[in-house]
């Protein structure tokens, strides 16, 4: 049993436009569902992939309107690291990037950067041989584009008191000095840096929660073996795309388990996703109430390519 690396990461935005500008327009990513957030449907849960929304390139955005800046502490997760295929890649970004306004700075084989509301990221030259999980997009040669995720770095103050929960429990193993969850077809790794003195505090620009990839028959046999370990996860939740449980790390990092499938395309066709407001089944009937609520979001794919 085996966690097939980072099934996604979700984080919070103050402004849904602004945010789909720059994941979906400037990264070049896909937006492959807007839906809203199952335990508050008054706000956005916004989601960008590759092509397919294939779990391992999955970055999600709770919308909270005018929600504060966030910073990042110990127990949060406060770098995305991505994949790219080569130097030259590094080097398309920085340039894409400064066009568009958004400093960078080039350390060897990775480039760093912020989005607009301080979310931290960086881009590193691939090192393994998953396959890379890329989208479309006119200004992205597809040689260029990212290609999921890499790493996922998280502050604590003591990365020893974790250690037993990510090796025995998860199954982690050590690689480059960070934790690797490495299943048959991908993997990702995890890393700890010495958190700031000051406490962190969710909010725009913040990380919520990272989750792990799961085989859907292996989902049950999780929850038992994360309880089993006195993490106290919840129970299996059904959230349509996807089944999760949640639970703390020992540092503090809220963790998710979440299945690989059923999938985005289980209520939208492939070629349409994210294009239209999304809701599960469970929330279809409030779609007369939710939808005034939300703001109005123009896609940048549909934009380019209107029906």
């Amino acid at each position: 049993m085996k966690l097939e690396g980072i099934h996604h990461i979700t984080a919070i935005t103050a402004d849904a436009q602004r945010n789909v500008d720059f994941y979906a327009d400037l990264l070049g990513l896909r937006l492959v569902k807007k839906t809203v957030n199952q335990d508050q449907p008054s706000v956005y849960h916004l989601f960008y992939a590759d092509e397919q929304g294939d779990p391992g390139s999955d970055l999600t955005f709770f919308e909270f309107p005018g929600t504060p800046l966030g910073r990042p502490g110990a127990g949060m997760v406060h770098r995305v690291v991505w994949r790219v295929g080569s130097p030259q890649a590094l080097e398309f970004w920085a340039d894409r990037l400064e066009r568009a306004g958004h400093e960078s700075s080039r350390d060897g084989d990775s480039l760093r950067f912020s989005d607009f509301e301080g979310l931290d990221h960086e881009l590193v030259v691939s090192r393994v041989d998953d396959q890379p999980l890329i989208a479309e997009h006119p200004e992205v040669p597809s040689e260029l584009a990212l290609q999921g995720f890499d790493t996922a770095r998280a502050y604590t103050v003591d990365p020893e008191r974790s250690r037993l929960a990510l090796e025995d429990t998860l199954g982690f193993g050590a690689r480059d000095g960070a934790w690797e969850a490495r299943g048959d077809e991908r993997g990702g790794l995890y890393a700890y840096d010495e958190a700031p003195a000051d406490p962190g505090r969710q909010g725009a620009g913040s990380v919520h929660h990272i989750a792990w990839a799961s085989r859907m028959d292996d989902h049950e046999a999780w929850r038992e073996r994360v309880a089993q370990a006195g993490l106290n996860p919840t129970p299996i939740i059904d959230r349509f795309y996807f089944r999760s449980i949640y639970f703390r790390e020992p540092s503090g990092v809220l963790f998710e388990i979440a299945t690989i499938g059923p999938g985005f395309a289980v209520d939208e066709p492939p070629e349409q996703l994210g294009e239209h407001l999304a809701l599960p089944p469970f929330l279809e009937e409030l779609r007369e109430r939710i939808e005034p609520v939300l703001t109005p979001i123009e896609n940048p794919r549909t934009s380019r390519h209107p029906a």
